[in-house]
């Protein structure tokens, strides 16, 4: 077997072990990798691996799936770029597969309902949690603030999420360019872009509304329900907002990344061919800005535009989590015991700094089921 067969079946095994094992988030799947690659296998210096970390949020798509991709590259070119990414999603996206199965066939039967019944509160929890500690990195200025501010209220009276992030980034790079006059100008249009037509749904309509969230997805994972509530939700109808919290709980309760929630969605909408065109469509942009922005990465780190860019929608994603957080509590924070699973998941994930949010959604399914039993 030649050198590169060599590297690219390494890099196969050692990504799907990772895949398969990663629970706990972004920056746990990062950890891990680290000590992987870096201290036990030394594919490349601890600086070049925190390089690679920063250039990760210079570009859309999910971090650690990004890392996974990158270090694929470095250790085996563009074919272990592809090979590294798809050993690393394929585990999360076939364990959701069987949860997704499970719930379109029973997750309307009474049996079902009282585990379900925990789960969300845990997963509020979770991204209260999340909402916390990334603003607290996203919030650097009160000019961030008041982007953040603009963000929360436009996401609360239905404007597009997509189109806020983006607008988000601009203002960013005006408003820190000194160019005030012309932010000013630009909220307007957030606050106005409120869509309410329905679409005709088809395979191929599916992939590219993921495929166009993959392309603009700044900050973490959890950011993904966002879009998803305007997109798939508000917008076009096609899932319920029940659906998307049970698609949250399903990307925490597996392991990798937590955009395999997508595998989940697509296939309550449209089965298997639903699953695999929200998958590829969600991961795919990743694969390619990486392909293509790897060369320029140095360059683009130290740009004071693209630094802009970088803090504005990171405070504007922490602003819609912190929204759409808020919608669902309408939703699911409607008596005492939802509220007691939802205060205890935060004070676990608050005073407990190294639980996994596995055992948050774990516990959440226990003590929602014993309340439930007793009415």
């Amino acid at each position: 077997m030649s050198e590169q067969k060599n590297r690219l079946a390494e890099v196969a095994k050692l990504f799907a072990k990772l895949g398969a094992i990663s629970f706990g988030g972004p920056a746990a799947h990062i950890a891990m990798m680290e000590k992987e690659v870096v201290k036990k296998r030394k594919w490349m210096t601890q600086e070049h691996f925190l390089d690679l970390i920063g250039a990760t949020n210079l570009i859309p798509g999910p971090n650690s799936t990004e890392m996974a991709i990158h270090c694929g590259y470095i250790r085996a070119g563009k074919l272990g770029l592809w090979i590294a990414g798809i050993c690393f999603i394929f585990p999360a996206v076939a364990i959701t597969l069987i949860f997704a199965w499970f719930y379109k066939q029973y997750g309307s039967l009474p049996a079902v309902e009282p585990f379900l019944y925990g789960i969300k509160p845990a997963v509020i929890a979770i991204i209260l949690d999340a909402v916390f500690h990334f603003g607290k990195k996203a919030l650097k200025n009160w000019q961030l603030g008041c982007i953040g501010l603009f963000v929360i209220a436009a996401v609360l009276i239905g404007a597009n999420v997509i189109l806020i992030i983006l607008i988000a980034g601009l203002t960013g790079i005006l408003w820190f360019g000194k160019l005030s006059n012309s932010v000013k100008s630009i909220f307007p249009l957030i606050l106005f872009q409120v869509q309410s037509t329905l679409a005709s749904f088809s395979t191929t309509s599916l992939f590219l509304v993921f495929l166009k969230i993959g392309s603009v997805l700044f900050g973490s994972g959890y950011v993904l329900f966002g879009y998803l509530d305007s997109e798939l939700v508000r917008n076009l109808g096609w899932i319920t907002r029940q659906q998307l919290m049970d698609a949250v709980a399903v990307g925490q309760f597996t392991p990798g990344p937590v955009l395999s929630s997508a595998a989940f969605i697509g296939f309550q909408i449209d089965g298997i061919m639903g699953a695999v065109a929200a998958t590829v469509g969600i991961f795919l942009p990743s694969f390619i800005f990486i392909l293509i922005l790897n060369p320029l990465i140095p360059k683009l780190r130290k740009s004071k535009i693209a630094s802009a860019f970088l803090d504005s929608v990171n405070i504007a994603s922490v602003a819609i989590m912190l929204a759409v957080t808020i919608q669902m509590g309408f939703t699911v924070l409607i008596d005492w015991k939802v509220w007691l699973i939802a205060l205890l998941g935060i004070v676990s994930l608050l005073s407990l700094k190294n639980i996994n949010s596995v055992w948050v959604i774990a516990g959440g399914v226990i003590i929602g089921y014993l309340l439930h039993l007793v009415g």
